[in-house]
């Protein structure tokens, strides 16, 4: 079974009802694939002061009379809480960022910029038009930056914003470069050991991926979801005993009986191959 396959088997109980949840495709307004497909430095530059309010336009038009009785409601009355609740019911967690922006904006507080941030960020997986992505990247990171010009020594919000930098492809260095910094006072965060593994196992740095893998769960034994990764890893290294050793002791701690099923037939069907 491939490394993908065993992704699959693997994510099962609250992550697979999450993405369920939350999954649902878009489509692209043709002036924003045109600023997107341009390459230059000024159409970078255009990005990076965009927002996804096209994509909101786009999404009213499609509501129901109820709904979007209700959308105007709420937009009217300034209820941005509400409306990123009225967003996420509608399994659009993009727009829900949207509106969470809208609120810090209203209320600013590094609370709410790191909250929208975060909603930017963890959306970009669940949206199928890729060309929304470096919206959603460029949009976290503006939240992320705002957030710690008032609260500047908040180390997650940190660590996500050269998340972005990484992930977005648009400055990649510059990222590694703001995580190394926060390595050098704080190398025992367990959530910056987790963001290096997870870029090692992208660039295809296996090795050092595992090695922080183990360091996450030296750092916090609560994190068990390490295992998981542990036993992708060493299945991409072709290492089945090991890939078996992790899912074991990731099954003897998992509550979710849905994945330890799962998880348990799966250790079997590698016993036999």
């Amino acid at each position: 079974m491939s490394a993908n396959k065993t992704k699959i088997v693997l994510l099962v109980g609250a992550l697979v009802l999450f993405v369920l949840l939350f999954l649902t495709p878009k489509t692209t307004p043709k002036d924003e694939v045109a600023l997107l497909s341009e390459s230059s430095a000024e159409a970078k530059a255009k990005i990076k002061d965009a927002t996804i309010k096209v994509y909101i336009d786009l999404a009213i038009k499609n509501l129901d009379v109820n709904r979007k009785q209700t959308y105007d409601l709420l937009n009217s009355a300034n209820k941005y809480d509400s409306l990123a609740i009225f967003w996420n019911e509608l399994k659009k967690p993009d727009l829900s960022a949207y509106s969470l922006e809208q609120l810090a904006s209203k209320v600013s507080s590094p609370e709410n910029w790191f909250l929208a941030g975060n909603r930017y960020y963890y959306s970009v997986p669940f949206t199928k038009d890729k060309n929304e992505e470096p919206l959603l990247y460029q949009s976290a990171m503006r939240c992320f930056e705002k957030g710690l010009t008032l609260d500047p020594k908040n180390v997650d919000a940190k660590i996500m914003l050269a998340s972005c930098y990484v992930e977005s492809g648009l400055n990649p260095m510059e990222g590694i470069s703001q995580l190394k910094e926060v390595e050098k006072t704080d190398s025992l965060n367990a959530k910056l050991q987790l963001t290096f593994a997870f870029f090692s196992v992208k660039s295809g740095q296996i090795d050092k991926a595992i090695s922080r893998f183990q360091k996450v769960l030296e750092i916090d034994t609560a994190y068990i979801e390490a295992y998981l990764h542990l036993a992708d890893a060493f299945e991409q290294k072709g290492e089945t005993k090991k890939t078996i050793e992790m899912l074991e002791l990731y099954s003897s701690k998992t509550d979710d009986v849905t994945a330890r099923l799962e998880i348990d037939k799966y250790i079997e069907q590698l016993k036999r191959n």
